[in-house]
């Protein structure tokens, strides 16, 4: 069964990371490929079953509701929440009316090859509140780090380790009843929501993806991602109009 879905694109950030691209443009609007990554995302949506989507938008708002309009070139219905003050990465979804039962939330600054329709279907497969798309990524420290015994004596030591990470991708499927844990009229951000569930034992569903995944958040982030669609390595139908 393929489902009609609902998402929430979080478009408001300020991009304060991605200086100077988004000195006068907001973040959703920087080009990767020649076009403007919000795009890109749009499409993935669409292809994945998405019929509506929610623009959270807040930080020079007008100049997407300018390239992005009503959302009729992508065959998708878009409508616009603008926050009158910052509300972090979550509290947007909290002064949007008539979500559904169950809907996507994304952020608005990444590209990627996931199938939102199968993400969802596990999400509904889940029966929890919320499922989060995870993806695995190598850090290093900048340290030298030592294990020891318990009386401190040095066991072993390694200059400057990698370690692998399961992090969140920025993608998420919602059930309308975790909007509950959301305050109102103040700032909210995942990370508060995380404390808060796992603070009340509420099970979070993670599904790991192993696709084509990057945050557009950093300037080599961002470089990396022009090159990978110069380089075909991301998805060549996604380039297209």
């Amino acid at each position: 069964m393929r489902h009609e879905i609902t998402a929430v694109i979080m478009a408001g950030g300020k991009g304060t990371r991605l200086l100077p691209h988004t000195k006068s443009t907001p973040k959703p609007l920087v080009q990767v490929g020649e076009r403007p990554i919000i795009e890109l995302l749009i499409e993935q949506l669409v292809r994945g079953g998405v019929t509506k989507i929610h623009l959270a938008v807040s930080h020079l708002a007008d100049q997407i509701k300018d390239v992005i309009g009503s959302g009729s070139r992508f065959s998708v219905e878009i409508v616009y929440s603008t926050e009158e003050q910052e509300l972090s990465t979550i509290g947007p979804l909290k002064i949007i009316d008539n979500l559904p039962a169950h809907f996507l939330v994304v952020n608005g600054d990444i590209l990627t090859d996931i199938d939102f329709q199968e993400f969802f279907q596990t999400h509904l497969d889940s029966q929890t509140l919320l499922t989060v798309a995870t993806a695995q990524r190598r850090g290093r420290t900048d340290y030298g780090v030592f294990e020891l015994h318990p009386d401190n004596a040095v066991r072993s030591f390694v200059e400057k380790p990698a370690f692998n990470l399961i992090v969140s991708t920025g993608i998420y499927a919602f059930s309308h009843e975790l909007l509950a844990l959301i305050p109102p009229d103040e700032p909210f951000g995942f990370d508060q929501l995380m404390r808060l569930m796992l603070k009340r034992r509420l099970k979070i569903n993670t599904v790991p993806f192993q696709g084509y995944w990057m945050d557009i958040g950093r300037s080599e982030d961002f470089l990396k991602a022009n090159q990978d669609i110069r380089d075909g390595v991301y998805p060549s139908d996604s380039q297209e109009s």
